[in-house]
């Protein structure tokens, strides 16, 4: 079994990696730092590196998910470590009209979208056999995601033109165990089998009705992932939200 190490180690997805991997090397740098992710990776020798750390929003986040994400790519590709970085949908603006494949040219409509994207440059600039994971809204986990919390919130409002494709923690984490293990490099679309509008991932999260509106022009729209690339490539079932909460 090949040695393992996991950024964001305490995030959503990192969190279940760790409680699938026990193992894993969880130690935290900070990611921005260039000199201490080489120096961390030079001492543990991790042979596969799943980077799952990255920031949402703030002052921070774009040279967290940017320059943070380049910094590891780097430290992996010094030490020959094959390196599975976790990016997103949103990296597409969801005005193609049906799911996106791999090929697809990026079109963030966001500022996270636009970091995300110009971290998967960076990344592949930095480590040519890097596997980029692209995934979905995240849930199911030991806590709830923020998805699920927002959608117990009574006041809250969710979009009925903004579609996603949801997936399991559980799944996603299986799928990238099994990913790290392939030879395989570049842009990959990890997410739930069906596409579901926010509104209707809400409501089966909430178990009840929930309110709704249409999302401003400015927001990501049919953001639905193609995933039957990497669904061929492993035996983990990329399960559809419906099938799971219903």
């Amino acid at each position: 079994m090949s040695t393992l190490h996991v950024t964001g180690a305490s995030g959503y997805l990192g969190s279940e990696l760790v409680r699938l991997r026990p193992d894993a090397s969880t130690e935290r740098v900070e990611v921005r730092d260039e000199r201490a992710m080489r120096e961390l990776f030079e001492r543990v020798r991790p042979e596969v590196v799943i980077h799952t750390a990255y920031r949402q929003d703030g002052p921070d986040a774009y040279d967290i998910n940017v320059a943070g994400s380049r910094n590891v790519a780097a430290a992996a590709a010094a030490i020959g470590a094959r390196l599975l970085h976790l990016s997103t949908d949103v990296v597409f603006d969801g005005r193609k009209g049906e799911p996106y494949v791999e090929e697809d040219a990026l079109s963030p409509a966001s500022d996270y979208g636009r970091a995300k994207a110009d971290a998967e440059a960076a990344v592949a600039a930095a480590h040519a056999d890097a596997l980029i994971v692209r995934t979905s809204l995240l849930y199911g986990g030991a806590e709830p995601s923020r998805h699920e919390l927002a959608a117990h919130d009574p006041a809250a409002t969710f979009f009925t033109n903004e579609v996603r494709c949801p997936i399991h923690v559980g799944d996603l984490a299986e799928a990238v165990l099994e990913l790290a293990a392939l030879e395989i490099a570049g842009p990959l679309h990890v997410a739930g089998a069906a596409g579901v509008t926010r509104a209707e991932l809400a409501a089966l999260v909430a178990r009840r009705p929930v309110r709704t509106a249409e999302a401003p022009p400015t927001r990501p729209l049919d953001c639905r992932l193609d995933s039957s690339r990497a669904q061929a490539m492993i035996r983990t079932r990329l399960r559809g939200v419906r099938e799971v909460l219903t």
